[in-house]
């Protein structure tokens, strides 16, 4: 294939107000080449320098210097930004970022009018669009009344509607549940297939990234690996040393390998089938059982908070986002609150500390001998002192000067005193993983991650004694999702109890105790993960999709039972280091 993308020797710096002393180096003489019509995925830690490449193939920004050919248009400056742009499609990590339409069916219209797309064209590009992502239904809706999830598809609608040539995808799957972001990424690749188009998704998703073709790994400005996905992930110690991880499957088959005393090669890891068959061949051949670390669930302490019965309608009861909710919540527990986007979850942790006040039913705080209902105006203040929510976009919580003040913002409302309100804030940065020196900083300065955990800060330093977190690690690379939920379990262990909202169902099974599901705003399940993803059929009837892990790991087990019919298949562990061993222990007893 030819050679449709070609950047080469590009260097680009951010600058500051203060000069060039504290401007920003992103992209450091960068070069690679992606061929027309290919799949490509970047990958690397944030702050990498992936988004400022992807803009400036974009043409969003102009190189320092260097070279950048899209498509044989050269961008060199304004005049060229047309051509290109008129090829490309860009979607955004955060979709509020490019939704401009009021109505869904309007934000969708917007670029294919703007090029100057007629009727009956224009009508038939949207509803193709919509329907492509299932928001044909919603194609009368306020935009803004959508859930994230929703947001992000309506985004990728708009993007599919100007009938690209190069489609750039910024994290854009990031706030997709399982079922949605496999459905959308089916649809990419069906579209890149029948249709020659483009694709460079950017991402954290190392199983995403495993769907494509090539690879390219970014670290602080340069390409540092790239091959295809089978090249990139048979080298482990390289990928965790570039601050990324295996995918779920491909780390199950490296652990099985390590207890063969060998290690994976491309051909162990180049296509699903492969995977199957060195799995089975490593379980078998092993020589030793990996050690297994069973720590991590705990049992359930006394009730901290109700939700009985709870209903709500954004449209004056013509339809509920949720409906008949009845949860307990126990004081010390990670529960994780799961379901389809646009489901009801984001709707339902709004009730949970009063920034949604119930139209029927009730939430109820039970602390320190007594009971507080968010019915009652007089006990919303109290509860927002037990109840802390960080949003699933921290940084519309972020509005200060500086970090230090933004932390500090509710003591400052509580009157708390300066010394104890100093130490309290050095603490809560601590906590969330925040450096002191960024105390200083404007919060807008920050990485995506620091932001995140700015605003983490700034609920932990009103010690809640519960803690609401909207996808507390969306957007984060491998080693920050870990340093979060690592934190998150640090909070547990000081008596915090963690509500938490997520589509990634691998960290839902690994680091909850329970799971709470919502299916079209009605509960749809309620337990352990091992109940909730026993088996796929009994994922799927809760509308949910089984960990990556859990179904390849079934796979594999499918296959050994042929040779040891005794093979013990429950449900597997939810981290591959121990289902390996539990794999091959249950091999050896056979």
């Amino acid at each position: 294939m030819a050679v449709g993308i070609s950047v080469r020797n590009v260097d680009f710096t951010y600058k500051t107000d203060e000069g060039e002393s504290t401007s920003i180096k992103a992209l450091d003489g960068i070069s690679l080449e992606v061929e027309t019509g290919s799949y490509c995925a970047v990958l690397g830690p944030n702050g990498s320098g992936k988004s400022t490449l992807a803009k400036v193939i974009d043409v969003l920004e102009l190189p320092d210097s260097g070279t950048v050919v899209v498509l044989g248009h050269e961008a060199r400056d304004d005049s060229t930004c047309y051509n290109i742009r008129q090829k490309c499609a860009y979607v955004f990590q955060n979709p509020d970022n490019q939704i401009v339409g009021t109505i869904v069916e309007e934000d969708v219209a917007f670029g294919p009018e703007n090029l100057g797309v007629p009727l009956p064209e224009l009508r038939q590009r949207v509803d193709e669009a919509l329907k492509y992502v299932g928001l044909y239904e919603l194609r009368g809706r306020q935009a803004a009344s959508l859930s994230g999830g929703q947001k992000q598809k309506l985004a990728i609608a708009g993007a599919l509607a100007m009938h690209p040539e190069v489609l750039i995808l910024d994290e854009s799957t990031a706030m997709l549940d399982p079922i949605s972001r496999d459905e959308f990424l089916d649809l990419v690749e069906q579209l890149q297939k029948d249709k020659g188009i483009t694709v460079i998704t950017i991402t954290h998703d190392m199983n995403e990234a495993a769907r494509c073709e090539k690879i390219f790994v970014v670290e602080h400005g340069k390409v540092t690996m790239s091959g295809t996905p089978a090249q990139i992930f048979a080298d482990p110690d390289k990928v965790i040393k570039a601050g990324l991880e295996l995918p779920p499957d491909i780390s199950l088959v490296n652990e099985m390998a390590k207890a063969t005393g060998s290690k994976i090669t491309r051909d162990d890891i180049k296509d699903k089938k492969s995977r199957i068959e060195a799995a089975v061949r490593f379980a078998k051949n092993a020589k030793e059982v990996p050690a297994m670390d069973l720590s991590g669930h705990r049992e359930k302490g006394e009730k901290i908070l109700e939700v009985k019965d709870l209903s709500f309608s954004y449209d004056d009861g013509k339809s509920f986002a949720i409906e008949h909710i009845n949860l307990d919540v126990y004081e010390g527990e990670i529960l994780a609150i799961v379901g389809k986007s646009g489901c009801g979850k984001t709707t339902l942790i709004s009730h949970l500390n009063g920034i949604i006040r119930p139209q029927s039913g009730d939430v109820r705080v039970i602390s320190d001998n007594e009971i507080l209902t968010t019915k009652k105006k007089k006990d919303i203040t109290r509860i927002r002192q037990k109840v802390g929510l960080v949003f699933q976009y921290p940084e519309y919580q972020l509005f200060e000067e500086t970090v230090e003040k933004d932390i500090a913002y509710g003591l400052i409302k509580m009157n708390t005193p300066g010394v104890n309100r100093e130490g309290r804030v050095k603490a809560a940065a601590l906590l969330s993983g925040l450096p002191e020196e960024l105390l200083t900083r404007s919060p807008f300065e920050l990485s995506g991650g620091q932001k995140r955990r700015a605003a983490l800060a700034g609920v932990l330093v009103m010690k809640p004694k519960i803690l609401v977190l909207d996808e507390p690690a969306a957007g984060l690379d491998p080693v920050g999702r870990r340093e979060m939920f690592d934190t998150i379990l640090a909070l547990r262990e000081t008596g915090t109890t963690i509500v938490l909202v997520s589509h990634n169902m691998d960290e839902a099974a690994r680091y909850a105790d329970r799971i709470y599901c919502i299916k079209d705003g009605r509960e749809a399940a309620c337990g352990a993960p091992s109940e909730l993803f026993e088996n796929e059929g009994k994922a799927k009837s809760y509308g949910l999709s089984l960990p990556l892990l859990y179904k390849f790991s079934s796979k594999v087990k499918q296959t050994l039972a042929k040779d040891y019919p005794g093979i013990d298949v429950m449900p597997p562990y939810p981290d591959a280091r121990n289902e390996a061993a539990s794999i091959i222990r249950s091999v050896m007893k056979c």
